[in-house]
């Protein structure tokens, strides 16, 4: 159902409001997919080609929702399915404040919407069972995340402490008065220095 003027539609649909639009609250009929996809890296792409103008792409991002493991656009009028790669979101930039347990660490996405990691906003890393590699992410609103870009987390990474986590040692960052792990704490300096040499050509790679 994609069409060079469905974007537009959509657009149009979405009232004027100040803060997001209370998508959570809007119920309307499922109206199929369109070629929509957010890729990993946030480009939005429509109809295979990335759209260029950022005003579209962050006004897109305030409608979107996910049930379940599906995401979509919401207006009051419709709901229609798109595809995400990973997550919707890429937190682009870390501004730190403070230091020990009373640091908070503030993330900007790729839209320019802020979160801060805390209870309400937890940060986790995904571990690729095959390749070893991490996946962190931050929640940014309802049950949507963003994924931490790898030059932002070669930043947490060098932020990072020991604390023990039953009966483990573990590095991680604290935030607003949250403990969040990153990865298990090497246990040789040996193994400390390949890790860092992993996180580093990790970033090198990127």
């Amino acid at each position: 159902m994609s069409g060079p003027q469905k974007a537009n539609d959509l657009l149009g649909q979405i009232p004027k409001t100040k803060g997001l639009p209370p998508v959570h609250l809007w119920n309307p009929d499922f109206c199929g997919d369109i070629d929509m996809r957010i890729a990993r890296d946030g480009t939005w792409y429509y109809l295979g080609t990335p759209i260029g103008r950022k005003p579209m792409v962050k006004l897109f991002s305030t409608i979107i929702r996910r049930d379940g493991d599906d995401y979509f656009l919401i207006t009051p009028v419709e709901k229609v399915g798109i595809k995400v790669d990973d997550a919707p979101f890429v937190a682009v930039t870390l501004e730190v404040e403070g230091q020990g347990e009373g640091q908070l660490l503030r993330f900007t996405t790729n839209v320019e919407e802020t979160t801060e990691a805390g209870a309400e906003h937890p940060l986790r890393v995904v571990i690729d069972p095959q390749t070893q590699e991490p996946a962190p992410y931050v929640h940014v609103r309802s049950n949507l995340e963003a994924l931490v870009h790898r030059n932002v987390f070669y930043q947490l990474v060098e932020l990072a402490v020991s604390r023990e986590i039953d009966g483990q040692r573990w590095l991680g960052v604290w935030s607003d008065g949250v403990f969040f792990p990153i990865g298990l704490e090497p246990k040789t300096l040996w193994e400390r220095a390949c890790s860092r040499r992993r996180w580093h050509i990790q970033h090198l790679l990127s």
